[in-house]
């Protein structure tokens, strides 16, 4: 595994860390309507990203392994 690819593996993590930790957040009675507007949108893109970021990462590994 290249180096770039570990670093994008690393934040793709902490961003679904992150995303999911808001979304479950929502689970909360105690939260406002702001709150859960903020939390969902936050939320969903921070997930998406880290989806996206994973994805990009594993194709740049698939790519620097090929000969």
């Amino acid at each position: 595994m290249t180096y770039g690819s570990a670093i994008m593996f690393v934040v793709a993590a902490v961003l679904g860390i992150v995303g999911v930790a808001m979304l479950l957040r929502l689970r909360s009675p105690s939260i406002t309507e702001p709150q859960t507007y903020a939390f969902r949108m936050i939320g969903i893109m921070l997930t998406s990203g880290a989806i996206v970021l994973a994805m990009s990462a594993a194709a740049m590994w698939q790519w620097s392994t090929e000969t």
